[in-house]
């Protein structure tokens, strides 16, 4: 007896499209891919290429960054290779060129951009061209703390700004410029007061004058002005007297003392007689022992030598020193002498006899240690 399926034999073209997977989109059980993920595919393909051509576009700019600071500074009349060389000194080959590159797209050149700008650490390219394009300079940094010799000081400053030291100089020994803050050229170094001052790069030697010279007037108000003059003295004297002050000791509780205790020997017609003015007139600021050979060094800084006080400061000095000086009290102390614990304070005397015991002591102390 013959038997037969109940059911229905699949057609041929069903087979062949299961076996070979050609054909409609399937799902997994073989039926048709659901047309939401088909809809999905078709808009995440344009969004695909519009992220890839970003990436192609935006590259340069974004995939590095600067490793480390920098200040570029870019001269007057400079060219596009100056700009790029410079780039180039500070950052790797591929950064600088990147950088090079959108600062010629921004639509600037070199030389309308004269000054120094810093680029932090992490900058990109681009952004590193558009503190440059843009003319954001940076300030840079003085500071000016105990200066002995002016002279070897200013090439400093213009080492740090974009001038000649001599064009500083020459302003500076000028009559009528220093006249304008109540000095004489040789009493320039009171208009550097210890303070920390911001110039741009491009400061002209004028500028850096006016800067000073504003920040001497603000301390040189009118309050302590008539302290000054209470005290028989000019401005510019009682920095004299601060900077020989700040040579003798560091201990700021002393420096009014010791500051008065020179105003007191001027008002009395003595002379100084401060060993710090020696080693200035001698140039040698290693000497640890003033001796009878030191005192005969000539020239008018040497106060036991000339009377009253030296032509200039021997040092910048500080406001603090300065205010000590004015808000000091009276004294009658005529005579100092380092103590011979050597802590850096005096043993003070009205007397030469009382001061005469204390130089004694002092001077076995030295001889004790050594110390010629």
């Amino acid at each position: 007896m013959n038997s037969s399926s109940s059911t229905p034999p699949k057609s041929n073209r069903a087979v062949k499209n299961k076996k070979s997977g050609k054909g409609k989109a399937m799902n997994e059980k073989g039926g048709r891919r659901p047309l939401k993920n088909r809809k999905a595919l078709w808009i995440m393909l344009p969004l695909t290429v519009i992220v890839i051509i970003g990436v192609i576009i935006v590259a340069p700019y974004v995939v590095t960054s600067s490793a480390h600071a920098a200040i570029i500074k870019i001269p007057a009349k400079a060219t596009e290779k100056n700009l790029r060389d410079t780039l180039e000194r500070y950052f790797d080959p591929a950064y600088a060129g990147r950088t090079f590159d959108a600062f010629r797209k921004l639509g600037r050149t070199p030389a309308e951009r004269y000054g120094a700008y810093e680029i932090p650490k992490g900058t990109s390219p681009l952004q590193a061209a558009r503190i440059l394009s843009r003319g954001m300079q940076t300030e840079l940094s003085l500071t000016i703390n105990g200066v002995r010799e002016l002279d070897s000081f200013l090439p400093r400053i213009a080492a740090k700004l974009n001038f000649k030291s001599a064009d500083l100089a020459t302003l500076l020994a000028d009559s009528a410029t220093m006249a304008l803050y109540g000095l004489t050229p040789e009493q320039a170094p009171a208009l550097f007061l210890n303070d920390t001052y911001r110039f741009y790069w491009t400061a002209t030697p004028e500028e850096v004058v006016k800067k000073l010279g504003a920040n001497y007037n603000r301390f040189w108000n009118e309050t302590n002005r008539k302290k000054a003059e209470a005290l028989g003295l000019t401005p510019a004297e009682v920095v004299i007297v601060a900077s020989i002050t700040d040579e003798e000791t560091q201990a700021q509780q002393e420096k009014g003392r010791i500051g008065r205790l020179y105003i007191n020997r001027l008002h009395k017609g003595m002379r100084l007689q401060a060993d710090p003015t020696v080693k200035f007139a001698l140039k040698d600021f290693s000497i640890k022992r003033i001796t009878g050979q030191h005192l005969s060094a000539p020239g008018p800084y040497n106060t036991y030598r000339v009377n009253g006080l030296p032509p200039g400061p021997i040092r910048t000095t500080s406001t603090a020193t300065i205010q000590a000086i004015l808000d000091s009290a009276p004294s009658e102390d005529l005579y100092m002498c380092a103590k011979e614990d050597f802590s850096g304070t005096h043993n003070f005397a009205t007397t030469f006899e009382e001061h005469k015991e204390n130089a004694r002591r002092y001077q076995q102390a030295l001889d004790e240690r050594g110390i010629k």
